[in-house]
């Protein structure tokens, strides 16, 4: 596996992984601000983005995915911020893979298994008709009864792309990622404790990180820091840029004693 990514800055490598169904260029603006401080990799993740699609997904495969790119990249150890899934495939490549990991930031996830409530919504995009499609506008249309949410058909829309002659066709591996949507449902697997340093970023305006979920958390990543950013949503790192990229940068800059 081979994993599509970009690369900008100098200093201590930082590696930045996506949530579902997304992709390095979500992470575009936050990751080029960070890369003023550090070198910045932006992964997509197997079946996202520009990488490479497979049959295989879940947590442990997708952190060995980031282990060889460690190898391809000649990266000794490294920072690793990971937002949703991205957050899980960093928490299970901090515990099988400590000597790599410096320090882990991860963006309004527990370790926790999650219920599928993204089923209704693959179910939608593989009912969508995309090659007979000729414009993102009659996307935008098809979607809308199943996704209210013009923001989320907008963000959906970015995984597609033309094929060529006429329609559209999924960027993202869109039915190894259905196949496997239990296994991204699950808790992260766990026998051991990261003791890195370790900051969870909270969403006040999210329910992805309960309360009920610090202790499960600070069981398994003993030095954790848990941060609320009160104003934003899921996506933390667009809803209150500002504030993440302090809270970020002090945390990746800090100097541990």
């Amino acid at each position: 596996m081979r994993l599509h990514f970009h690369a900008q800055g100098d200093g201590p490598p930082l590696i930045v992984l996506h949530g579902f169904l997304g992709s390095l260029d979500n992470w575009r603006a936050m990751s080029k601000r960070l890369a003023q401080h550090q070198r910045v990799y932006s992964i997509d993740l197997r079946n996202h983005g520009a990488s490479p699609h497979d049959p295989v997904m879940n947590y442990r495969t997708m952190a060995e995915d980031v282990r060889e790119f460690f190898s391809d990249q000649g990266l000794q150890s490294g920072r690793l911020i990971g937002h949703s899934m991205g957050g899980k495939v960093a928490m299970q490549f901090a515990l099988d893979f400590p000597e790599l990991t410096d320090k882990l930031l991860v963006v309004d996830i527990a370790p926790r298994a999650y219920s599928p409530e993204h089923r209704p919504l693959l179910a939608a995009l593989r009912a969508l008709p995309v090659e007979t499609l000729s414009t993102y506008g009659e996307i935008d249309a098809a979607l809308a009864p199943a996704v209210p949410d013009i923001a989320l058909r907008q963000f959906l829309s970015k995984n597609l792309e033309g094929n060529g002659e006429s329609g559209f066709r999924w960027r993202i591996g869109l039915e190894a990622i259905s196949e496997n949507y239990g296994a991204l449902t699950r808790a992260i697997e766990s026998n051991g404790q990261f003791k890195q340093p370790t900051l969870f970023i909270r969403a006040g305006h999210s329910p992805f990180i309960q309360d009920s979920d610090i202790a499960a958390i600070r069981q398994i990543f003993p030095n954790a820091e848990i941060t609320t950013i009160a104003t934003a949503g899921h996506w933390v790192h667009i809803d209150a840029a500002e504030k993440f990229y302090q809270v970020a940068t002090n945390f990746m800059t800090a100097v541990e004693p």
